[in-house]
């Protein structure tokens, strides 16, 4: 008897938390967390954690599980859920990832430790050039080596961009080719389902969740993490912006505004990684009885 991995997808604030507390009830399985930025345990508010009573509905790994100072790959988190599988299928034939970090989700859908290993000198060269260059630098570098993975690629994240850099310079082609080459083969099945809205819904979405978190004390929890914003964990959406306004250099009121217009990039940049991928079905959240059926129909 075949084993099902369900994967539900979609950009931040499209409703993936909801969604997949319900088919996870119905189902009687667990949640994976596919979102990398829920992985560490002193970030909450600003990466739209579920809420304890959802947590307690439904059990869920990979959420605040690690610190930010402890480092985590996404080979490690591919090796990682491929451990914790048999184990949810020991139990049940259904498990169920969820999350908006497509690298993730990929790694464990098709596999992606082909990547070779990084030259050292490559490695601290760009190092080295982002310290002293910043990130526009690589940005521009990045863009003319491989613009495919620039067009997906969080242009806010030095780690991301500095390890296609590392990758291009290593093997003389492009980072992007090695994220689309032949899948590795799972002995489970993959149900891949993607929740969208219509622009204009989600982007009203996002700004009300931002709102939500500003109300919900954001502000509060990015100063108490001030004193590690050079950790990458921390260069994200929600976080960076704040700490420019604790600098002085922007208002708090252009904190959120900026907050909520790099947040609506973020989820175009989701969408359009995700729009390469044929074997989606993709379903509005209002949808539930539709998405349930379809993946009953593929379990059969």
């Amino acid at each position: 008897m075949n084993n099902f991995l369900i994967v539900l997808l979609g950009p931040t604030g499209v409703g993936k938390t909801d969604v997949s507390i319900k088919l996870a009830t119905h189902f009687g399985t667990d949640i994976i967390s596919a979102d990398s930025r829920q992985f560490y345990r002193e970030m909450r508010i600003g990466t739209a954690v579920p809420s304890e009573d959802q947590l307690k509905k439904v059990n869920h790994h990979f959420v605040r599980f690690i610190s930010v100072y402890e480092y985590y790959s996404v080979s490690r988190y591919e090796t990682d859920v491929l451990r914790l599988l048999p184990e949810l299928f020991s139990a049940n034939r259904i498990a169920l990832m969820t999350g908006g970090s497509g690298l993730y989700i990929d790694a464990v859908c098709r596999g992606i430790d082909d990547i070779p290993d990084v030259d050292p000198d490559i490695r601290e060269k760009y190092q080295q050039k982002f310290r002293n260059e910043g990130l526009e630098s690589l940005r521009i570098e990045l863009k003319m080596r491989d613009p495919e993975y620039y067009r997906i690629v969080d242009l806010r994240n030095p780690k991301r961009i500095i390890r296609a850099l590392e990758i291009c310079a290593t093997t003389g082609t492009t980072y992007s080719s090695f994220l689309t080459r032949s899948r590795r083969e799972r002995d489970f099945k993959i149900i891949k389902t993607g929740l969208t809205r219509e622009r204009n819904e989600l982007y009203e979405m996002i700004n009300n969740r931002v709102d939500r978190m500003i109300s919900e004390g954001l502000e509060e929890e990015a100063r108490q993490l001030m004193g590690m914003k050079g950790l990458n964990a921390l260069n994200c959406v929600g976080y960076t912006e704040l700490f420019e306004y604790f600098e002085g250099r922007i208002t708090r009121e252009k904190a959120i505004d900026l907050i909520k217009r790099n947040t609506r990039r973020y989820a175009k940049r989701q969408m359009t990684w995700w729009g390469r991928d044929k074997e989606i079905t993709w379903f509005h959240p209002d949808q539930i009885k539709e998405i349930i059926e379809f993946v009953e129909r593929q379990i059969g």
